[in-house]
């Protein structure tokens, strides 16, 4: 009998996906990751994802079906691979999305380390996606979960084929209301609870208070310039700016102005036309492939360039040191440094990586 080691969030997702795999025929044990302490970055201790309900939540259906629980102690790693980066992404005028490095480092990584030397076979998770082995080239293949309004395999573009070979994803033939179904079925004591919302590690979405407050990063003021490089205003420091943004600016013009970039060495914050925002390519660098070894030539795929965004069409092209070019067919609005773009060939995820200032 295989075993495996789940990741256990407190969530609904997870605890079906416990389920699931019990019903396979695996012999089961549960994990929950302890990434920070709650009230050292200012959130009320039952308000993140790794608050103490959260445990409790998790052990509780780890009694319910009769599996082990256990918590490990990430954080550390957590800080010096996650929250660092976020924050030095930020000082750079980047957008960061701190939940694709959690998956990459924390989630996969560091987890499949630690479940290996304990022996487990594998590990899963509760994420929503598939994956498959490809019988013509071998390669393990990431998969769009099947549920178009839940579909996670943009935050998981980082895996590598090791990573792929070891992990399960139980929920991804599944939608969001049969999982409910089933918890409540089973009598868990998180059957409704809510959905995790934005990063788990900022309250209320407020980037530049926890940067500030949590990790004494206070940049300074400097200008709002126009396209042309012409003085515009003040602005209170680049962290609190991202690219498309409108609302917040602290400034009033006449008409209305939106962040078209971001210059960390300069400390100047452009301003344009809503128009000035679309863009016919970008550049990705940090690239992983999973559904190819490397990429020779052009190739057509579907791109996205935020999480919840629609996949549009584009072309993808091998460049120097490791990076793609990416060329759309139409001019995309607000593509934006730090965010990830992912690549797509139908429903498989061909790979990844961090878009680039040009």
């Amino acid at each position: 009998m295989s075993k495996v080691l789940i990741a256990m969030s407190g969530g609904v997702d997870s605890s079906v996906a416990a389920v699931l795999l019990m019903d396979q025929g695996y012999k089961v044990a549960g994990a929950t990751f302890k990434l920070f302490e709650n009230e050292d970055i200012g959130i009320e201790r039952a308000k993140s994802c790794c608050s103490l309900e959260d445990v409790l939540d998790a052990k509780s259906v780890a009694e319910n079906l009769g599996f082990r629980h256990d918590v490990y102690n990430f954080g550390l790693q957590f800080e010096r691979d996650v929250v660092i980066p976020f924050a030095e992404s930020y000082k750079k005028g980047e957008t960061p999305n701190p939940c694709i490095e959690c998956n990459r480092s924390i989630k996969f990584e560091k987890f499949l380390e630690r479940a290996m030397f304990l022996e487990y076979d594998f590990i899963a998770t509760g994420h929503y996606a598939r994956i498959e082995k490809d019988g013509e080239t071998g390669r393990y293949l990431l998969k769009k979960g099947l549920d178009p309004t839940k579909d996670q395999s943009y935050a998981l573009y980082t895996m590598s084929q090791e990573e792929l070979s070891r992990t399960i994803f139980p929920l991804g033939n599944l939608k969001k209301t049969e999982i409910r179904a089933i918890a409540e079925e089973r009598g868990f004591v998180n059957a409704k609870k809510p959905d995790s919302q934005d990063i788990c590690f900022v309250k209320d979405g407020d980037y530049a208070g926890f940067l500030k407050r949590t990790l004494g990063i206070n940049v300074a003021e400097g200008e709002f310039v126009d396209m042309e490089g012409n003085f515009l205003g003040k602005h209170k420091g680049i962290i609190h700016y991202t690219v498309g943004q409108r609302k917040g600016l602290g400034t009033t013009f006449g008409k209305p102005m939106y962040v078209v970039s971001i210059d960390s060495e300069t400390n100047q914050v452009v301003l344009g036309s809503n128009e000035d925002l679309f863009v016919d390519s970008l550049v990705a660098g940090n690239v992983n492939l999973i559904s190819v070894a490397e990429l020779k030539e052009p190739m057509e795929i579907t791109v996205k360039t935020r999480y919840k965004q629609t996949e549009v069409p584009a072309i993808l092209y091998p460049a120097e040191d490791g990076k793609v070019f990416v060329k759309f067919k139409e001019k995309q609005r607000a593509v934006t440094p730090g965010q990830a773009a992912v690549f797509y060939d139908g429903d498989i995820v061909v790979g990844g990586g961090k878009i680039l200032k040009q």
